[in-house]
């Protein structure tokens, strides 16, 4: 292990915590309310003061919220007061419908690690897969059909396509997508939003019922998740997946010219990294905010690579330790 290592640990492992709780708390005050902007706002500037706190040369490799034009934590950004440097994905509201919906698994997520370990990609789509811990590397693949991945996987668990169950996002392009896993008798859970959590469901399946993630979800959730992963086990391959040619234009502005590239899980997410969620709204992964008559509860999973760790916190904020 590095010094620059023994100093994340240090400094960041709890420290990151504060981060997505004070931007789960700042949404979820504007939980339901119907305006995905305005809890999206909330909880970028939350999570900007928090990260400008932390002892840390921090650069945003991974933002958020151009491509809805959300405010963001823009690419390219340097937070922090001051001491190593480190990469930075963010996703402050992770499922801004959801928790202007008060629906299930909305979350607040940074990830940090040593300087140069996170892909730095742009905010475009990405195809995803995934699954967790414990099979042979390369078991599914991106270039495979949907069968033939789910038979590989079906196989490898020792049980019938039938009792598989496949978390894929609830969208138009996903069409041909949902009618070929239902094809070979799997289940599909479709979700409306969060694929970061989706992808994480699939590390624990006898809990979440998940037991795969397939389908083209946001880049940076992307990289956040096999953040994750890294941390916790599991694989994920993922492709940028460009919806016009401004997307291909943006990649190759920082650097990307191999649109096509197959991306590992240590290829997106790699050194020491530091995960953070917070849950906004309840869900199968958290509980969400509670606002209570004298404090405030929150539910947080912070997670780490170098050490395997992974805590779940469950804290109690008095209002003065509240920002406002």
């Amino acid at each position: 292990m590095t010094s620059d290592q023994v100093i994340l640990d240090r400094a960041l492992t709890l420290e990151i915590v504060r981060v997505t709780e004070q931007a789960a708390i700042a949404a979820a005050h504007l939980r339901g309310r119907g305006d995905e902007k305005a809890a999206d706002q909330a909880a970028v500037d939350a999570m900007r003061r928090e990260l400008n706190r932390l002892a840390i040369s921090g650069r945003v490799v991974i933002g958020e919220g151009e491509r809805d034009e959300a405010p963001m934590l823009f690419i390219g950004e340097e937070v922090g007061r001051g001491g190593p440097k480190v990469d930075i994905a963010v996703d402050p509201l992770e499922g801004t419908t959801i928790c202007a919906k008060a629906l299930p698994n909305a979350l607040a997520v940074v990830a940090i690690a040593t300087e140069g370990s996170l892909l730095h990609a742009p905010d475009i789509y990405m195809d995803k897969i995934a699954i967790g811990p414990g099979f042979p590397e390369g078991l599914v693949d991106l270039d495979a059909s949907p069968g033939d991945n789910l038979n590989a996987l079906a196989k490898a668990k020792g049980v019938g396509i039938s009792k598989l169950t496949a978390c894929i996002l609830d969208r138009p392009r996903h069409g041909k997508l949902i009618e070929e896993v239902r094809a070979t008798g799997a289940a599909i859970q479709l979700i409306g939003d969060g694929d970061i959590a989706g992808v994480i469901h699939t590390t624990d399946p006898e809990e979440t019922g998940v037991d795969i993630y397939m389908g083209i979800g946001g880049a940076p959730e992307g990289v956040l998740a096999a953040a994750a992963l890294r941390c916790i086990g599991g694989q994920i391959q993922a492709r940028l997946y460009p919806m016009k040619q401004q997307d291909t234009e943006r990649a190759a502005i920082i650097g990307i010219t191999d649109i096509q590239r197959k991306y590992s899980r240590d290829e997106l997410a790699n050194g020491d990294v530091i995960f953070s969620a917070t849950g906004v709204t309840s869900g199968s992964m958290l509980e969400g905010v509670r606002f209570r008559p004298n404090l405030i509860e929150t539910e947080t999973v912070v997670m780490r690579s170098a050490t395997k760790t992974v805590r779940w916190i469950a804290a109690e904020h008095q209002f003065d330790d509240i920002q406002s």
